[in-house]
C-alpha cells in the first residue's frame, strides 16, 4: 500500500469522520478562495480555480460553501494567505512534504517543526526530500467505470502518461500542467471522476513495520490537525498484513 494515493482510506477506516469532513471542506474553502484571489473569479477563465471547484464537488462539499468562497475573493475578504511547503523526515526515514497556506509564516513553521519533533520526527531544510517526489496531476476512478485496459486507453487518448489500477480504484497520472485538459478529455469518456487533484508522486517508498506505520499516522495525523495544513504526503510503504493490523 502506496503513501502517495492511500491516506484518506487509511482516515476513512480510522473514523472521527465528521472532525475529518469539516477539516476537508475548510481546506477545500481555503483552496477555492485563494485560487479566486490569484486569477479570475470565473472558473472557466481559471484553470487553478476549475481544479479546485472539482475536486470540491468531488468531495461533496455544498454548491453555496463553492460559492461563497468564490464570493468572498471577489468581495476581498478573509486572509491574504501564503503558500509554504515544509519538507521533512518521519519514523523510520519516511520522507514527508507538508503543504500549507498561512497568514503567519512564523506561526505555521513553528507549529509543523514542534510537531515533527514530538512525532519522532525531524524538519528539514527547503529541498532536503522534494527531490524524492515528482509534481503529477492524479485523477482516480471507482473499478466500476471498466477494466484496467479499458481506463488504460481512455488515459492514453486523454493525454495521460500512466495509470495504476488496484482493488480499490484506478489512478490515472499526468503532467502537472496538463491535469485540467487531461480530466476534461476523461470526463468525456469515462464520466465524472471521485478525485481530480495535484499530488506530489513518490519515486521510491519507504517500507514500514506496524510499529513505524504507527507512529507515521500519528505524525501525519498530527500535522493535518493544523488549520494552515493543506495537505501531508508521505513516501510509505506497508504490507496488507501490517494495513490488516492497523
Amino acid at each position: 500500500m502506496a503513501g502517495h494515493s492511500k491516506w484518506a482510506n487509511i482516515q476513512h477506516r480510522k473514523g472521527k469522520q465528521d472532525a475529518i469532513r469539516a477539516k476537508l471542506f475548510s481546506r477545500l474553502s481555503k483552496e477555492i478562495t485563494v485560487a479566486a484571489k490569484m486569477g479570475d473569479p470565473d472558473p472557466d477563465k481559471n484553470p487553478r480555480l476549475r481544479l479546485a471547484v472539482k475536486e470540491a464537488k468531488s468531495n461533496s462539499v455544498p454548491k453555496d460553501v463553492i460559492e461563497r468562497a468564490i464570493k468572498k475573493s471577489i468581495a476581498g475578504e478573509g486572509d491574504d494567505y501564503e503558500e509554504i511547503r515544509y519538507e521533512g523526515y518521519g519514523p523510520g526515514g519516511v520522507a514527508v512534504l507538508v503543504e500549507a497556506m498561512t497568514d503567519n509564516r512564523n506561526r505555521t513553521a513553528s507549529n509543523v517543526r514542534s510537531t515533527f519533533s514530538k512525532n519522532g520526527g525531524n524538519l528539514g531544510e527547503t529541498g532536503s526530500v522534494a527531490f524524492m517526489f515528482d509534481r503529477k496531476g492524479e485523477v482516480t476512478y471507482p473499478l466500476s467505470v471498466g477494466s484496467a485496459d479499458d481506463v488504460m486507453m481512455a488515459a492514453i487518448e486523454a493525454g495521460a502518461e500512466d495509470v495504476e489500477t488496484d482493488d480499490e480504484a484506478h489512478y490515472i497520472y499526468c503532467a502537472d500542467s496538463d491535469l485540467n485538459d487531461v480530466s476534461t478529455a476523461l470526463e468525456g469518456q469515462l464520466g465524472e471522476s471521485t478525485s481530480t487533484k495535484l499530488i506530489w508522486k513518490p519515486q521510491t517508498s519507504t517500507e514500514l513495520d506496524l510499529e513505524g506505520m504507527q507512529k507515521l499516522m500519528k505524525l501525519i495525523e498530527a500535522l493535518e490537525e493544523d488549520d494552515d495544513v493543506q495537505r501531508v504526503t508521505a513516501n510509505f510503504e506497508a504490507s496488507d498484513e501490517v494495513m490488516a493490523q492497523l
